[in-house]
């Protein structure tokens, strides 16, 4: 680190704009990452809701099964024995 006996006279200050303009472009990259990962989540939500949507009709469209012929309880007495 540089002594204070080095610096220019009219250097020796806080540098108040540099640390207000790092800290307005810290800002704008956070807001910019939030803003992604808010629209990326929204996307995939409503992809995923879609799918969703069509899982559901295609299982709703599907030709019910028929009944079995026998009897579940049948069966579970048939095992036993």
């Amino acid at each position: 680190m540089l002594s204070s006996d080095h610096q220019p006279p009219g250097n020796r200050g806080i540098d108040w704009p540099g640390i207000v303009r790092t800290l307005l472009l810290q800002l704008a990259i956070l807001l910019a990452l939030a803003f992604a990962v808010v629209r990326y989540i929204d996307w995939s939500s409503d992809a995923n809701w879609a799918d969703f949507n069509a899982a559901a009709a295609a299982t709703t469209a599907a030709k019910p099964q028929p009944p079995t012929a026998t009897p579940v309880r049948a069966v579970l007495c048939a095992r036993r024995g």
